[in-house]
Parts: C-alpha cells; sequence; structure tokens
C-alpha cells in the first residue's frame, strides 16, 4: 500500500518553521493548569528533552499557573535554541482556579508585558487569543493584537476554540496565522474549521488531541497499533498529522518516556488504505 507522506514541518505565518509533532505545556504546571507542579525537576527535564528531539514548539499560555508555565519554560530553555518557537495565550484570569474571560484590551496589554517579561523575550512568535470575549467586540479583541503587533512586541497572531464564522470575522481585521481548536481522532466537530484552515494555509493546533487518553478502547485505533506495533495513542497522534498538512500537534506530558512515544508518533506512515479505514465511520 502506497504510504502518505506529508511533510514533517509547517511554517506557522508562513515564516515560523516547526517540527508538526510540538509540546503543549498545560502539564507543567499542577493539576487543571493551576499552581505549581508536584515535580519541578521532571517538568524541566522534560523541556531540556524537547531541544534533544527536536520539538521546537512550544505552546503555553499566561493562565497555566497561572504564570507559572511561562516562568517554567524560561528557566528550563532560555537562551532558546534559535529553532525554538514560543506559543502562549491572553484572554483567562484564574482567580482561586477557576476560568475568567477577560479580554478587555487594557487588561490584555498588561498581560502581554507580563508574558514578555517571564518568557525572557522582547516579540512573542505567536501571541493567542485564548478565547473569544462575549461581552466585548471582536473587532476590538483582534484589534488589539493587531495593534501589538505592529509595535513589534508579538510575531504572529492566533485564535483558540472558534467557529467558522468568528474566524472568518477576525481576518477582516488582521492576518491569522493560526487557530487551536479541541480535536482529535474521536473528536472532529471542528472539521469545518480545520479543512478551512487548509485552504488558506493557516496551522491548525489541535488541543485535547489523545481526549486525555481516552483514544484506549477505540478498535479501529486499536486494530491499526497491532498492525505497527505501536500503541494506540501513538496512531491517535499520527492519524492527526496525515489528516491535514497544515496541523501542528501539542500533546503534553511531565513524563520523559510518553515524550518520546510522542515524538515516534510523529514519523509513523500510515498508508492511504489505513487512512480510508481509520476516516470511516467510528
Amino acid at each position: 500500500m502506497e504510504a502518505i507522506v506529508e511533510n514533517n514541518t509547517f511554517k506557522i505565518g508562513g515564516e515560523l518553521e516547526v517540527n508538526r509533532l510540538g509540546y503543549g505545556a498545560l502539564h507543567t504546571t499542577g493539576r487543571g493548569g493551576y499552581g505549581n507542579p508536584e515535580n519541578k525537576e521532571s517538568i524541566i527535564n522534560v523541556l531540556n528533552k524537547t531541544n534533544d528531539l527536536c520539538v521546537n514548539f512550544i505552546d503555553t499560555a499566561d493562565s497555566y499557573g497561572p504564570y507559572i508555565s511561562e516562568e517554567i519554560i524560561a528557566e528550563a530553555l532560555y537562551p532558546y535554541n534559535n529553532k525554538t518557537v514560543i506559543a502562549t495565550k491572553v484572554g483567562y484570569e484564574r482567580p482561586n482556579g477557576s476560568w475568567i474571560i477577560n479580554n478587555d484590551p487594557k487588561r490584555m496589554r498588561k498581560a502581554l508585558e507580563g508574558s514578555l517579561k517571564r518568557l525572557k523575550v522582547e516579540q512573542i512568535d505567536l501571541y493567542q487569543l485564548h478565547r473569544i470575549d462575549p461581552l466585548i467586540p471582536l473587532s476590538e479583541q483582534i484589534g488589539f493584537l493587531a495593534e501589538v503587533q505592529k509595535e513589534g512586541l508579538i510575531k504572529h497572531i492566533g485564535l483558540s476554540e472558534v467557529n467558522l464564522i468568528q474566524l472568518q470575522e477576525a481576518m477582516k481585521h488582521a492576518k491569522i496565522a493560526s487557530v487551536q481548536n479541541q480535536y482529535s481522532y474521536g473528536n472532529r466537530k471542528w472539521d469545518d474549521v480545520l479543512d478551512y484552515t487548509t485552504d488558506n494555509d493557516i496551522a491548525f493546533i489541535p488541543w485535547y488531541p489523545l481526549d486525555a487518553g481516552s483514544v484506549y478502547g477505540k478498535q479501529k485505533l486499536e486494530i491499526i497499533a497491532s498492525k505497527y506495533g505501536f500503541s494506540s495513542h501513538q496512531i491517535a497522534l499520527a492519524w492527526l498529522l496525515h489528516r491535514a498538512k497544515n496541523i501542528v500537534v501539542i500533546p503534553g506530558t511531565s513524563n520523559l518516556k510518553h515524550l518520546e512515544e510522542n515524538v515516534v508518533a510523529g514519523h509513523i506512515p500510515l498508508s492511504t488504505s489505513d487512512m480510508d479505514y481509520l476516516n470511516s465511520a467510528l
């Protein structure tokens, strides 16, 4: 069977070339993305290992911790490899661990200043709106991002958890380089957004790519995994990378072995028939 061979890299915004198997940094904090990690040394080791494994796209948010994830990333990786791309997000406040959307432009500017300081950079490679604030016009939220982009504080603009109408509206106010929506083998709700980003050369960054581990038990994944001698979660990641050329996957882990297994998944060549089988009804 002919194998589907996709490029191993993608250029976010047409210029930030990243390996399509990246790292999501939610697990660099405590449970639920709040507080300090249980084992900071283990997290530092995992982040250091990303360099060794050529994982050069790190995705985080100021709300992870809050602030702790950005601080740990800088502690582990600064000064950064010149190929490393750091993406962070703005939009959530974390009083007592809850998630509260607040995209007031004045607050977002303070948040941006904090992220720049914690990450020890003068410009953030990819700055993503964590969620759209329903209480503030979208034009104001995207307008702020466009403004700080012109100021040189951020290089590219991304969105998270948006529908197609919201994405198209945002594109009227600024160039959008990426969309980060929940998407996985078992959750294909945003197929229309994925297809649109593919057609428009916009990076699509699935969050929750393994459905919190619930890929186990999905018979078709297990059959393909058994066929090639991999795990179900590795096949689920490989499926994402074969699903579209603009997908950049960001599985998160605090475990070195799991990080290494994830990287292996980025090199699994699924055949055309494998993909047809996996793409059929679950």
